[in-house]
């Protein structure tokens, strides 16, 4: 195997790592607001590293393509950016149903 072989394997096995921590996380989550708070690691790591993963595949295999780089960083933004829009819309549509539960039960 090669050195750009053993990178892809590492940067996978630790992106199913953390995929797999999510996932149990989320079993044991005591709320959906917790819940939400969870998907982080996978959203901002797990995806990238394997967006990563395979853009070093493709340069080991063809050689650089300067569209690959740019497709796989607009990619990992975009990734970013609709995690984090969507998880804070969804944490504040849930904490907002958990407020209005807490009134009514008054």
């Amino acid at each position: 195997m090669s050195l750009a072989e053993y990178v892809i394997s590492a940067l996978a096995i630790f992106a199913t790592l953390l995929i797999v921590a999510t996932t149990v996380a989320l079993w044991r989550a005591p709320g959906a607001l917790t819940s939400v708070n969870l998907l982080g690691p996978t959203v901002s790591l797990a995806v990238p590293l394997l967006i990563i993963a395979n853009l070093i595949r493709d340069w080991s295999t063809t050689g650089f393509d300067p569209n690959n780089a740019v497709r796989g960083v607009l990619a990992i933004a975009g990734v970013w950016i609709i995690g984090s829009v969507g998880s804070f819309y969804l944490g504040r549509a849930i904490h907002g149903v958990t407020v209005e539960r807490e009134k009514h039960k008054k």
